[in-house]
């Protein structure tokens, strides 16, 4: 559980900081951006955790979002995990940009050879708000999530299948039904195997559809301009429908002439953790 600070720079009265530690989930050295707002010099303060997406570290967010100056003025503190294990050699992990590193995809593998490390679902969800529960002023009891095209996917599912866990969750452009798409028959095939009855428990659409926990307002940004969007890998009106069948309340925002990066995020952060802070400072 040791952490060694890799960077601190100061931002809007805070610290914008990135660590390394252990984790014994993934059996590799793993990095992670912090935001620790002035209010944290004084108290416990919620967090937000953002997952990135394809090929990101945790230097994406960190640098190009520009979600700093909000999160000082609400006092949350922000958490931008890296997007998969690196560096153990797991075979064929370096061969394609959408699968292995970097393209961790939020799941626990069960299939060789990347069962022993890609187990980024469990991190998520468990050994990372443990280790800063036990480094930082975070309240546990508040927390929420958010993310970016795989990690918007990411933020959907850890959202979905620990009801009450996170108080709200936002997405942009996420990979919404995998179970549907190429990204997703990809990487599921790979890390879950056949059975796709186990795809489904890692599909937001599939999962709205038997969520039976806390009700969620979720917001989601879209660029229309998203080539992905047109690929037919993001599938956003997949997820609306589920939602309209299950009556939980999602919105889905179509940005005319908005791309899938991060000028996007960083023209409707702002949106996003407003949105959260209406949870999570209630």
């Amino acid at each position: 559980m040791a952490l060694t600070e890799v960077s601190s720079n100061k931002s809007f009265g805070g610290f914008q900081k990135v660590f390394e530690h252990t984790s014994m989930q993934l059996g590799c050295k793993m990095k992670f951006g912090i935001y620790l707002p002035p209010k944290a010099e004084q108290q416990k303060c919620p967090i937000l955790y953002w997952l990135s997406g394809l090929t990101c570290t945790e230097q994406n967010f960190v640098t190009k979002a520009g979600a700093q100056k909000l999160a000082s003025e609400f006092g949350i503190i922000v958490v931008a995990p890296d997007t998969s294990p690196r560096g153990c050699a797991v075979p064929g992990e370096d061969e394609n940009w959408d699968l292995g590193t970097g393209a961790g995809f939020y799941v626990d593998a069960t299939q060789e050879p990347w069962s022993k490390h890609y187990r980024m679902y469990s991190y998520i969800t468990a050994e990372l708000p443990t280790v800063l529960q036990k480094s930082f002023p975070v309240l546990p009891d508040k927390q929420s999530i958010m993310g970016h095209s795989m990690g918007g996917h990411g933020a959907l599912v850890c959202c979905l299948r620990n009801p009450g866990l996170y108080k709200s969750v936002s997405a942009f452009a996420p990979i919404c039904n995998p179970v549907q798409c190429p990204w997703g028959h990809k990487a599921f095939q790979n890390y879950l195997g056949a059975d796709q009855d186990a795809w489904k428990l890692y599909d937001a659409t599939c999962l709205v559809l038997s969520y039976e926990g806390p009700p969620l307002d979720i917001l989601v940004d879209q660029g229309s301009a998203d080539s992905f969007l047109t690929a037919g890998q993001l599938l956003p009106e997949n997820f609306t429908n589920a939602c309209s069948k299950k009556q939980l309340p999602v919105v889905l925002r179509m940005q005319e002439g908005y791309d899938h990066s991060y000028f996007f995020i960083a023209s409707f952060i702002e949106d996003h953790i407003k949105h959260h802070a209406k949870f999570l400072l209630a």
